[in-house]
């Protein structure tokens, strides 16, 4: 396979993943290549790919990770399949003592969490509980006063009108000085409505976070439970995700065994310094990004999301489904679906997933909709939120998704 191969599908990829700031390269130790899990079925077209993962790229996209990387201080990588199966794990668990990273390790997943949240609503739209048709205001009376109607479809694609919700502040500076605050996600809705519509509803699409914190409130409506339960009897325990959970309002640490995660902090004279951010409290996230996990558990969910085995087939289409309206930021067409998002290679080939950040964490979950390549990591960026793709970010893609 071809490097430049490798670089073009990663350039079409742009999947928001951040870039990360400086230290110097460290070896990783060699990944376990592993066996397909996923059959081929019978009577269907051709697979899109039909080859294994090439190890070889994967293994250098992970290589330089560790405790002196300028980009990520661990990598925990699952490429999967039909046309075969690639593990790898690089780096270390913290920088402090330098021991291997932990391939097991459980990682907050951000935005991810957004996929779960949509595969509900739909389960709640099959069994008739909700029609994503109707306006969001007859479920959840006086929610979103001022406002036109909004379809609850018009949530789970981002074309709601609906203005983000402030934080304590645009940088990492002021977003750690306030990182154990408990915040309500009615708090947060009430906010953006008071900002009033930034478009009527279904013109345009803007990613943000505020339609799903909407329909974690309409989940709890719906299902009478909270929002971390329903989740939790819905997929996590009926797809024995053993190692995924939501964390308590007032938890701030990651359960079980965990890959510490470091945000990069600029100093004096081009000098940099990593901060601890393991120890955060997500509760302004909530049900757009509030998901902790593990590389196996999301793969799982993966593939029995794309298999049908958790959003029945009809309400699965608004997964795969990008609305006809322009994106409000770039003008350009829309990518964003029912809790995913649409990737094109640059032979034309179509890739569905979603990415993660958090600060210290970058994750994926996608592949092609026949399963015949998946991929799922958690990479500890040490700028997870920054504006570009996070370098290791973009070899791991790119080597994934070559063919």
């Amino acid at each position: 396979m071809k490097a430049r191969t490798r670089t073009l599908v990663a350039a079409a990829l742009v999947l928001g993943v951040a870039a990360g700031p400086v230290a110097a390269a460290q070896a990783a130790p060699a990944p376990v290549p592993v066996a397909a899990s996923v059959p081929v079925s019978a009577g269907v077209p051709s697979p899109v790919f039909s080859t294994p993962p090439d190890a070889a790229a994967l293994r250098k996209a992970i290589a330089g990770v560790g405790a002196r990387s300028k980009d990520a201080t661990a990598a925990l990588v699952r490429v999967g399949g039909t046309s075969g199966a690639w593990r790898g794990v690089a780096g270390v668990a913290d920088v402090r003592s330098g021991r291997a990273a932990v391939e097991d390790a459980r990682f907050r997943a951000g935005s991810v969490t957004k996929t779960f949240t949509a595969a509900v609503v739909l389960q709640l739209a099959a069994e008739g509980r909700v029609d994503l048709d109707r306006p969001v205001q007859d479920y959840l009376p006086g929610l979103l006063p001022g406002f036109e109607p909004v379809k609850v479809r018009q949530l789970l694609n981002y074309t709601s009108g609906l203005r983000s919700a402030d934080g304590p502040g645009d940088s990492f500076e002021d977003e750690y000085a306030h990182r154990f605050d408990l915040v309500d996600p009615h708090a947060l809705i009430a906010g953006a409505v008071a900002k009033g519509p930034e478009f009527r509803p279904g013109e345009k699409q803007r990613y943000s976070n505020i339609h799903y914190t909407v329909l974690g409130v309409l989940i709890e409506k719906l299902t009478g439970t909270s929002y971390g339960k329903a989740v939790e009897d819905r997929i996590i325990k009926p797809l024995g995700l053993r190692h995924t959970s939501f964390p308590a309002r007032t938890q701030n640490r990651i359960p079980g065994p965990y890959n510490h995660g470091y945000q990069a902090v600029a100093g004096a004279g081009g000098s940099s310094t990593l901060v601890d951010v393991s120890d955060w409290n997500s509760s302004s996230n909530w049900a757009a990004g509030d998901l902790i996990s593990t590389t196996a558990d999301l793969e799982r969910f993966t593939v029995a999301l794309f298999g049908g085995r958790v959003v029945p087939k009809a309400q699965l289409e608004e997964m795969f489904t990008v609305p006809d309206v322009p994106d409000a930021e770039t003008g350009k067409h829309a990518v964003q679906t029912a809790g995913m998002k649409e990737f094109v290679l640059p032979d034309g080939t179509k890739l569905y997933g979603k990415t993660g950040s958090r600060y210290g964490y970058s994750t994926v979950i996608g592949g092609t909709r026949d399963l015949s390549r998946t991929l799922v990591y958690s990479v500890n960026a040490t700028d997870a939120k920054g504006r570009d793709m996070n370098a290791v970010a973009y070899g791991i893609i790119g080597a994934a998704f070559a063919k």
